[in-house]
């Protein structure tokens, strides 16, 4: 079991960003009664920027499971009573998100805080050890101001959930990703931080698709020749990191840019420090892999 610590999660691999493409409305659960089934969803492939979305309300814990064995988790889950959701997934049916969240077994279990994947545990722990990590969990969202409720509802159906309009940036920015215009993405989500410097899903909507943009028209193979042959390279180096951060591999790409740091001009590791800033907010401020790399951009630095 991967323990969770008090003031961050340990997050293996990032959603796959072409779940910004096509972004769902932003909801909030419909009121309900006082049963538990509305704490427990099925998502699949193509339900899942919904929880993304619910996510950015209340923590989703995310149970896979498959071969036989079903989803064990929702009792615990609904002793919370309604500051988490659970959202199960049938790891034999939706490969997509298998692979997003690098399962390699059943039942794996993950949250989604903030639309960011946190790895919690593979298998079962001991009922109390499972508590221990939910309470946890709970605590990172707090971190987060992520501190909403799903109203508990009677019946075995959750309640439909209710649209509730985006700020008009993000959903310009939304609907100009859907349409592969990039940069009036990018112009939008500028626009919301000018209005805001503290819109967070800004800032990270802003470094997600300024990433997607970078890569278009790109080939994976290209970008990793390119910087193979011209090791030292900055351009090139920054391009490969790029390709890194949007497949989940967030330590390739902090490593292959923190090791050329060094060796740059003023004007490189400027180029250098501001790329991995902006892959620290694709990746996510309370990730260990993005605290370590912050860590040494700060030595290096001086």
């Amino acid at each position: 079991m991967t323990n969770l610590p008090p003031a961050a999660a340990n997050l293996r691999g990032a959603v796959d960003l072409s779940s910004l493409v096509n972004p769902p409305p932003r909801t909030a659960p419909a009121a309900g009664g006082t049963g538990a089934s509305s704490l427990v969803v099925e998502a699949t492939d193509a339900t899942f920027t919904s929880i993304l979305e619910l996510s950015n309300s209340v923590p989703v814990l995310v149970e896979f499971y498959g071969q036989g064995l079903a989803p064990s988790l929702a009792p615990l889950v609904t002793e919370f009573g309604g500051r988490m959701v659970l959202a199960t997934i049938d790891g034999t049916k939706n490969p997509q998100l298998v692979q997003a969240f690098q399962v390699t077994e059943v039942p794996t279990v993950a949250a989604v805080i903030g639309g960011r994947p946190l790895q919690l545990f593979v298998g079962l722990p001991a009922e109390e050890e499972i508590r221990q990590v939910l309470d946890q969990v709970l605590e990172v969202a707090k971190q987060q101001n992520i501190t909403g409720t799903v109203p508990v509802a009677d019946g075995d159906e959750a309640p439909e959930p209710v649209e509730e309009p985006l700020p008009p940036h993000h959903q310009e920015a939304y609907d100009a990703i859907a349409a592969g215009d990039y940069a009036t993405a990018i112009a939008e989500y500028k626009l919301a931080i000018a209005q805001n410097p503290r819109d967070a899903l800004a800032v990270a909507g802003l470094a997600q698709v300024s990433l997607l943009s970078r890569l278009e028209g790109t080939t994976a193979d290209a970008i990793r020749s390119a910087a193979a042959e011209a090791p030292t390279d900055v351009d090139a180096q920054l391009a490969v990191a790029d390709l890194d951060i949007s497949g989940g591999h967030a330590d390739d790409a902090f490593l292959r840019l923190l090791d050329l740091f060094p060796s740059l001009d003023a004007d490189g590791k400027n180029a250098v420090r501001t790329r991995l800033l902006e892959h620290f907010e694709v990746v996510g401020a309370e990730d260990p892999r993005v605290i370590a790399a912050r860590r040494r951009l700060t030595a290096l630095l001086y």
